[in-house]
């Protein structure tokens, strides 16, 4: 069994992209820049921003961030993203999810133009995602996750993938790319008749539920590869949904929770922006 370490692929990602940056610049004049736009004060989501602001700085690329009051109303939020939408310095933005109660998310994120649209989520890029456009830009997570399988050289092609979770964050565009690298994907959820038989069937397994220890060793096959997206807390310690001592007894590849697909969320972001910032000087 060998661990898919994040922090180390993640590590080595930033490198090239901090490289790149410097390259964009000293050839164009040129330096990505993502706004985010924060609206209230959930102590994850002030974590995640000062990490996305530190990585930004580590690799070169310009970032502000607009902190909005909890009692911000839709109209307000709607204005900043329209301001920043028009703004040409402005490469990527980003709304700091999730917002504040009734505040609607998908009203605000439609006004985030495609080409701006550094996350992902916009319905231009999920549209060109189902249908293989080459210029997707894909969802930070899902995209990490198959760089994570890349970085080990993890063969695809005619593989069974089955992704546990249906997300549009992770499990369905995941379930997407594992597609276009030649899998064969079943996507499971909470409504799935008899999950740990499906699961069993896995060459590589993607699970992303919020669930701690939904899934254990006893439901995974001999030789697979495991990628856990979950996110658990509890009493002060993140855990995944995997169960790791004993799906690690079965499994070839294994990401551990944390420091498996976490730290490649985030680079993939610095990814996203940078490529948002060359397309339009190329």
């Amino acid at each position: 069994m060998k661990i898919i370490d994040g922090r180390e692929v993640s590590s080595a990602i930033r490198a090239e992209i901090k490289e790149k940056v410097s390259e964009l610049f000293e050839k164009y004049g040129k330096k990505p820049k993502l706004s985010v736009i924060l609206a209230g004060r959930d102590p994850a989501s002030e974590i995640y921003v000062a990490n996305k602001e530190k990585a930004c700085e580590q690799v070169g690329i310009l970032s502000d961030t607009v902190r909005l009051p909890e009692s911000v109303t839709q109209s307000e939020l709607e204005k900043v993203i329209v301001e920043k939408a028009a703004d040409d310095s402005v490469d990527g933005i980003l709304v700091q999810l999730p917002l504040p109660k009734g505040l609607d998310a998908s009203s605000a994120l439609a006004l985030i133009p495609a080409n701006k649209d550094v996350d992902g989520f916009s319905t231009a890029n999920t549209g060109k995602l189902v249908l293989s456009e080459k210029d997707v830009v894909f969802p930070c997570t899902p995209h990490g996750i198959i760089k994570l399988l890349d970085y080990y050289k993890v063969e695809t092609e005619g593989k069974h993938a089955v992704v546990v979770g249906r997300s549009n964050i992770v499990g369905k565009p995941v379930a997407l790319m594992l597609l276009q690298r030649d899998c064969t994907v079943t996507i499971c959820h909470s409504k799935t008749v008899n999950l740990a038989e499906i699961v069993r069937t896995a060459d590589i397994l993607v699970v992303a539920v919020g669930k701690k220890g939904l899934i254990d060793g006893s439901m995974i096959k001999d030789g697979a590869v495991v990628i856990d997206a979950g996110i658990n807390r509890e009493n002060g310690k993140i855990f995944g949904d995997v169960d790791f001592p004993s799906a690690s007894e079965k499994a070839s590849y294994i990401t551990p929770v944390p420091g498996g697909v976490g730290p490649m969320t985030i680079t993939m972001l610095l990814y996203n922006t940078y490529f948002a910032g060359l397309k339009k000087v190329k």
